[in-house]
Formats: structure tokens, C-alpha cells, sequence
């Protein structure tokens, strides 16, 4: 998708051009420290921001994926940067496993759990639902977004990912926080305001103090956090949740913010990143719009909505995206939803 900076919008600038080694830090302002976890996939990190707080000890905000290489960080942290003082607080920003995958070892040294009620129960819920083989539910969406009979036999015969192999024992039990609270961190408060789309009520933090916001998956530079559509909620809008997020956030966006994202680099330019966010969406459903002169599947309208065609590693994620594209215009009442022979969606404008 394009991300042509909206007219009269200053530039996206990234104030570290490279990111802290595994096991080091990047001292963000006084009192936050950026650090990368590794990830086991093509976007192969996540970041983590740690919050001195001084005596108390820290706040980190995410943890990475479960797993030995996550583990071996974070003991390289506390050793190092983090000065012996414990982890106080563990905030998580959404419920994918990335970012709260490590959650568990953190709560057990003694550090408390901070997350919103639907990330929490949603990541609670997704580590029960362990499955060895692809449930019937799902291959019907899998059929539901046009995959063929050959993609449908290979996702079949593969053992589906499973949130628990991704994420440690979630904790029972947790602080909640929600939509206009306050929060203290770094000798700072924190205005809390939450985003959906990418994932439901997910967290960013606005500095009442100086100009950070921590934006997690909610506005990541340079690509766009996937809107998908998934089995347990196969008439989800997420892309027009998305819209509506970005626009809420977009008004309390200023030059001077530095944005803390989940994934890539820190950067000014909030607002225009947030215009691009929305333009981009705002383009694929035109050319969408001008793609459906035929009934068409999910499947079938890849090209239009990513300019290019999706290698079968990523085939279940665009399918997922794709589907939101489809659902909100059909949502909008600007295309007709037929089911055909095989069990798969058509649609067309109206």
C-alpha cells in the first residue's frame, strides 16, 4: 500500500536510524529505554519499552514471544540495564502473543499484570483453545474466504497454530485499565487511550508530560497492522474499527509527538502516519470497488488491496484481511454476499 505523506503533513522521521542489539537498550528520554525481543517470523521482533520508576523498581510494556531466545534477554536485561531493581509492573498494549507470550515468568518473579479486560480475557481464552488439528469451523472459513481445495488440503493437514505455543501460562488474575484512565510510569502520567482494528481495546499511552506516546501495534511506521477477519468472528468489521480509531487518535496527534511503536523504529510524524493509515485502507477499497465489476471471492481480490500476489506462507493473514475489506464494504451496504457451490462468499457490487 502507499504511504504518500498527506499534503501539508510533515515528514515521518526516525530519530534512531538502527535498533538496540538484543540485550541493550536505547535510552528513548529520562527514565525509558527502548529494547527488541526476537520473533520466529518473517517480522522477526517486537518492542519493548521499559519504564524506570525509580526505587519501586520498573514497568515494561510487552514481553515477547515465549521461548528460550525471549527468556535469554530478558535475563541478559535484568543483569544489565535493568540494574537489579525488579520488574514491578508488566503492562501488555493487546492480546497477540508477541507481546504478552512472556507474561507468566514476569508475574511469577513478582511483577504485577496491567493489561485491558479484553486483552486479558481474550488471551486467557486463546490459550484454553488448544487444538491438534484444524477444527471443521475453521476450514469452513478457510472455503467461506475462497481458498481451493488444494489450499483447504494443505491447511487441513497442518497442525494449526496454537496460542499456547506462542504464550506462557497466562497469570489468573490482573489490574485492568480502560479507555481515559491514568497511569504513572517513568515519572510521567499517562493518559490511556485504546484502538481496535488490529486488535480489540488495545492500549496507547499519551504522555501528559513531554511528548511520547507509546502506540504498540495501534500505528506501526512503514506497514500496516493487519486487519483480519477470523474464524470466530467471521462477519467482524475490524477495518471499520480501524477507521474509526485512527480518526479519534488522529485528533490528538501533534508535531511534536515521538511515537513508540510495537514493531520497527520510533518516529515523529504521528498524524501523518495516522492520515496514512487511513488513506491507505481508504485506496484499497476503491480499487476494490472497481474489482467487483464480478462476483469475486477474498481470494480473488488479493492484487486490488496489497498491489501485489501473497506467497503461501502469508495466504491465511491476507485471506483474514482481505475478508475485513469485504465485510465493511458489505457492511456499508455497497456489495451483495452470495454463497456459492462450494461455500464461498461472492461478492459483488451493488
Amino acid at each position: 500500500m502507499n504511504d504518500a505523506t498527506p499534503a501539508g503533513r510533515p515528514g515521518i522521521r526516525f530519530p534512531w536510524p538502527e535498533p538496540p542489539a538484543p540485550g541493550e537498550t536505547i535510552e528513548i528520554a529520562e527514565g525509558v529505554l527502548w529494547t527488541r525481543l526476537p520473533l520466529p517470523m518473517r517480522l522477526d521482533h517486537v518492542n519493548v519499552y521499559l519504564m524506570d520508576d525509580g526505587a519501586d523498581g520498573w514497568t515494561v510494556i510487552d514481553t515477547g514471544f515465549k521461548g528460550e531466545a525471549t527468556r535469554e534477554v530478558w535475563e541478559t536485561l535484568k543483569a544489565g540495564p535493568l540494574a537489579g531493581r525488579p520488574i514491578r509492573r508488566v503492562i501488555v498494549t493487546h492480546h497477540h502473543p508477541d507481546h504478552f507470550g512472556h507474561v507468566g515468568p514476569l508475574v511469577a518473579e513478582g511483577a504485577e499484570l496491567v493489561t485491558t479486560r479484553t486483552a486479558y480475557l481474550l488471551g486467557r481464552m486463546l490459550q484454553l483453545d488448544h487444538q491438534e488439528t484444524p477444527p471443521e469451523a475453521a476450514i469452513r472459513h478457510y472455503r467461506r474466504g475462497g481458498a481451493s481445495d488444494a489450499q483447504v488440503e494443505h491447511y487441513r493437514s497442518r497442525r494449526p497454530f496454537n496460542f499456547s505455543r506462542a504464550c506462557e501460562p497466562i497469570p489468573l488474575g490482573f489490574t485492568r485499565i480502560a479507555e481515559g484512565e491514568r497511569i504513572a510510569m517513568a515519572g510521567r502520567t499517562w493518559l490511556i487511550r485504546c484502538g481496535n482494528g488490529h486488535a480489540p481495546e488495545h492500549a496507547t499511552f499519551w504522555s501528559e508530560d513531554d511528548r511520547l506516546v507509546v502506540t504498540g501495534d495501534q500505528v506501526i511506521p512503514g506497514i500496516s497492522s493487519n486487519l483480519g477477519v477470523h474464524a470466530t468472528e467471521p462477519e467482524a468489521d475490524p477495518v471499520g474499527e480501524w477507521f474509526e480509531s485512527c480518526e479519534r487518535l488522529l485528533e490528538h496527534a501533534e508535531p511534536h509527538h515521538l511515537a513508540l511503536p510495537g514493531h520497527k523504529l520510533p518516529f515523529t510524524g504521528l498524524a501523518t502516519r495516522l492520515e496514512q493509515l487511513i488513506d491507505n485502507h481508504h485506496g484499497a477499497l476503491a480499487r476494490l470497488r472497481r474489482h467487483l465489476n464480478a462476483p469475486r471471492t477474498a481470494a480473488e481480490c488479493f492484487l486490488p488491496i496489497f498491489g501485489r500476489e501473497i506467497e503461501p506462507e502469508v495466504f491465511g493473514l491476507a485471506l483474514g484481511e482481505a475478508m475485513g475489506h469485504l465485510n465493511h464494504m458489505h457492511r456499508l451496504g455497497e456489495v451483495r454476499r452470495e454463497t456459492d457451490a462450494r461455500g464461498a462468499w461472492r461478492f459483488s457490487l451493488v
